[in-house]
C-alpha cells in the first residue's frame, strides 16, 4: 500500500518533467531551423557603392531579361519591356507562364540570371534594395498582415496621423467596416488578420498602399481569391488607387484589365502577344482571345 502510495504521488511529477523535456526538445529543433533561416545568405547582392534613388520619372525597362531558378529551366526568356511612367501595363497568361516571376524582378526580390532592369535608365542593381523598394507599393493575393491593431497594420512602418490612416481607408473602401469593427482603428485583427474577410483583408492592404503613396505600384492577382460582392469593393479601390500612378498589374479576370494601357501576354515564359484590349480581341488565332473566350464561357 506504502508502495502505491508513493508511485502514485511521483507519477504526476514525472509526467511533467516528461513533457518538459519533450518541449524543450521540440523547442531546440524549431530554433535550429530558424537560426538556418536567418544565416541563409541572400542571392540578391548589395552592389558596392550602391546608390540612393528618390524618385521615378521617366520609366522602367526591362531589357532581354531571363530567369531560371537555381538549376531549373529558365522561368523566363528574352523579355523586352518598357513601362513609361503613369501607365498601366497588364501581364496576363496561363498559370506557371512567368507573370509573378516578372513582377518579383522589379523589387529586386531576385535578379535576372540574364538581361537587366533600369529605373530612369540605371541598372536596378546599383540602387540600394531599400530606396527603390521605398518607390512602390505592392498588393497581392495573399494579404500580409499582423496580430496588431487596423492602424497599425495600415500604418506599418510610417509615422502616419490617425487623420492620414483614415484618409487612406476611406480610398481604400475600408473606413466603414473599420468603423463598424468593436474598437474601430483600435481592433485587434488577429494572427494574419483572421478576424476579418478576405475582402476586408484586402482592402486593408490598399489602405497601407495607400498611406505609402508610391510612384510604382504592383498587383499581382489582388482580386483572384474574393467573392463578387468583395471583388467590387476591392476593385473599386484598386482603381482608385492606380490613379496617377505607374502600374504594373498581373490578372487572371481580364474584366479588371481591359482598359490598361498595354496588355503583354505570357506564355512559356515568353512574350508572345502585347497590345490594347481592342487590339489583341482582333487577333484570330491570339492567346488573349482564346482565354477571353473561355472566361466569357465560363
Amino acid at each position: 500500500v506504502t508502495y502505491l502510495i508513493i508511485f502514485s504521488q511521483v507519477l504526476r511529477p514525472a509526467k511533467e518533467i516528461s513533457n518538459a523535456v519533450s518541449g524543450v526538445q521540440r523547442g531546440v529543433a524549431s530554433a535550429e531551423r530558424i537560426l538556418q533561416l536567418v544565416d541563409t545568405a541572400s542571392e540578391v547582392k548589395v552592389h558596392p557603392g550602391a546608390a540612393t534613388v528618390t524618385s521615378f520619372s521617366k520609366n522602367l525597362e526591362l531589357q532581354r531579361v531571363s530567369f531560371a531558378y537555381g538549376n531549373n529551366p529558365p522561368v523566363l526568356r528574352d523579355i523586352d519591356l518598357s513601362i513609361p511612367k503613369g501607365k498601366t501595363i497588364a501581364l496576363v497568361g496561363s498559370s506557371g507562364g512567368g507573370k509573378s516571376t516578372l513582377a518579383d524582378l522589379i523589387p529586386r526580390f531576385y535578379d535576372p540570371t540574364a538581361g537587366r532592369i533600369l529605373l530612369d535608365g540605371v541598372d536596378i542593381r546599383t540602387l540600394t534594395k531599400t530606396s527603390l523598394r521605398g518607390l512602390m507599393g505592392i498588393v497581392t493575393q495573399e494579404s500580409i498582415l499582423f496580430n496588431d491593431t487596423i492602424f497599425n497594420n495600415i500604418a506599418f512602418g510610417h509615422e502616419a496621423t490617425l487623420a492620414e490612416v483614415e484618409a487612406a481607408a476611406r480610398i481604400a473602401n475600408a473606413h466603414e467596416f473599420i468603423q463598424a469593427s468593436p474598437e474601430g482603428y483600435q481592433t485587434v485583427i488577429g494572427d494574419r488578420g483572421t478576424r476579418l474577410s478576405g475582402g476586408q483583408r484586402q482592402r486593408l492592404s490598399i489602405a497601407r498602399a495607400v498611406l505609402k503613396n508610391p510612384p510604382i505600384l504592383i498587383l499581382d492577382e489582388a482580386t483572384s481569391a474574393l467573392d463578387t460582392e468583395s471583388e467590387k469593393l476591392v476593385q473599386d479601390a484598386i482603381t482608385s488607387l492606380m490613379k496617377n500612378r505607374t502600374v504594373l498589374v498581373i490578372a487572371h479576370r481580364l474584366s479588371t484589365i481591359q482598359h490598361a494601357d498595354e496588355i503583354v501576354v505570357l506564355h512559356g515564359g515568353r512574350i508572345v502577344e502585347r497590345g490594347t484590349h481592342e487590339d489583341l480581341l482582333e487577333l484570330e488565332k491570339g492567346f488573349y482571345r482564346r482565354l477571353s473566350q473561355l472566361q466569357v464561357a465560363v
